[in-house]
């Protein structure tokens, strides 16, 4: 997922305030610093009746407005918390500055704020970029969710020259805030933007749109789950069924990460979807996928194997929980019960981790809305009822989707679809974002110039031509 879950920090933040309205109201600019990137987030904070409230922006991430659930302020002390992913912000005010850790799950990272705006740091293009002139028709287009109040979601469709009415691709993106390119900017890289300007040159049309609330869509995604993503999906291909410059029945679904588990939610519904594309897309329950992909990254990280056996005997334990559990605040007391029990008994490395408010921030972040129902919601249900011609695609070095539990799991579920069009293939040597790599780990990211592998390009183009 682009969302690294138990790695990764670029998806949301918060501020508080405090009682002082003419120090502390109006805007605050920050950056953190992760594994030597650079991601700047603001925060907005007003007063009425004696009752702050705050929204932030990423604009590193295209993300803008997102409002905080609880500020706090004494003795010149700030306190934020965001409950639903597990984040906490403690900085001190002092001389027109706040100093600050920035923590979530455990991982602190220095955060100062100052008035100061910080100016955006022009980033090198890519190899892959595409530059004008394109060569291709490329439109800004808007469409309307009526099932999300309505929200307008802000996309480009690009059209092949010399194709008359094209076969069309719908890119679906992975976890947290994207825009339309699925712009990742703390790693520089914008796969989406490189995948459709390949397919497009190919003779395939392509819808991307910026995810709800990031960019020039609508929206929020505070509470929202994957189902509720998938809703956004429908909305674009009921617009697309507005064009008259493309084939109505050829528009199909290309789903990365997330974006892969959300794509045979819409397919298995609508049985017009002409095909789907799954970019390392879940075969697994949600908790398996979680589980393999914390032990690939702890392996990456180099912990030992006593340590890694003994995290995941917990985790699984929690998704049994919180799987047999249907009532989420029962389910927060169980896990918490046996968080505190098993410290101790539990490894000394992992038992010090333990302490009640860590214990509180994870079974927080994993009874929030978006990974409560990733965990308890199988893609099973889904791909097994999907009978649209499928295109599976992993790297063999993907940590996040770890591709023999999801490749095998996906060709199971197809298999009760009695799908007889699957194509299933692990790529050697490709990480999470289809970059060819040496590692897998999260730190090569930022580092390879190559956004994705023209290998697994040509594979996803050739495939859809073959078919249409």
């Amino acid at each position: 997922m682009i969302r690294l879950i138990t790695t990764l920090i670029i998806a949301l933040f918060a501020f508080i305030s405090t009682i002082f309205a003419q120090e502390v109201t109006g805007d605050w600019h920050g950056q953190l610093d992760i594994q030597g990137k650079k991601l700047r987030i603001s925060f907005h904070v007003s007063e009425k009746d004696n009752t702050y409230t705050s929204t932030m922006d990423s604009p590193d991430q295209s993300a803008f407005g997102i409002p905080t659930d609880k500020t706090f302020y004494l003795n010149d002390s700030l306190t934020i918390s965001l409950k639903s992913i597990g984040i906490t912000y403690k900085g001190q005010l002092k001389s027109n500055k706040i100093k600050g850790i920035f923590n979530q799950g455990g991982m602190q990272l220095p955060l100062i704020l100052s008035r100061k705006k910080i100016k955006t740091e022009k980033q090198k293009a890519r190899p892959q970029d595409p530059k004008e002139p394109y060569g291709y028709k490329s439109e800004d287009v808007f469409f309307t969710n009526k099932k999300a109040n309505n929200i307008t979601l802000a996309g480009t469709l690009t059209l092949p020259n010399n194709v008359k009415n094209p076969a069309v691709a719908i890119l679906i993106s992975g976890s947290g805030p994207q825009n339309r390119d699925e712009e990742i900017k703390i790693f520089n890289h914008r796969p989406f933007l490189v995948l459709s300007d390949f397919l497009t040159k190919n003779g395939i049309a392509v819808l991307r749109y910026d995810d709800r609330g990031v960019a020039k869509s609508e929206g929020t995604q505070k509470d929202a789950t994957s189902a509720d993503f998938a809703t956004d999906v429908e909305a674009a291909y009921e617009y697309l069924l507005t064009r008259t410059d493309i084939d109505t029945k050829k528009i199909g679904l290309i789903g990365h990460s997330e974006g892969g588990f959300i794509a045979p939610m819409v397919a298995a519904k609508n049985k017009n979807i002409a095909f789907v594309v799954l970019l390392a897309g879940t075969g697994a329950d949600g908790g398996e996928v979680l589980r393999a992909q914390t032990k690939k990254a702890m392996e990456l990280s180099g912990l030992d194997k006593e340590h890694i056996a003994y995290n995941d005997k917990i985790s699984a334990q929690v998704y049994q929980l919180l799987n047999t559990e249907k009532d989420t605040n029962l389910a927060k007391e169980k896990i918490t019960s046996y968080l505190t029990k098993i410290r101790k008994e539990a490894p000394k490395s992992i038992a010090n981790s333990l302490t009640d408010k860590n214990i509180k921030k994870q079974v927080n972040a994993i009874t929030s809305p978006w990974l409560y129902y990733f965990i308890k919601t199988s893609p099973v249900q889904f791909l097994s009822k999907t009978t649209c011609p499928v295109l599976a695609l992993n790297g063999s070095k993907d940590f996040q989707v770890v591709p023999k539990l999801n490749l095998t799991g996906i060709a199971n579920a197809l298999k009760k679809a009695k799908n007889n069009d699957v194509t299933i293939k692990e790529i050697e040597g490709l990480n999470h974002l289809f970059q060819t790599c040496n590692t897998g780990a999260s730190n090569e990211y930022a580092k390879i110039e190559e956004t994705f592998s023209p290998k697994a390009l040509q594979i996803i183009a050739n495939w859809i031509n073959k078919r249409f």
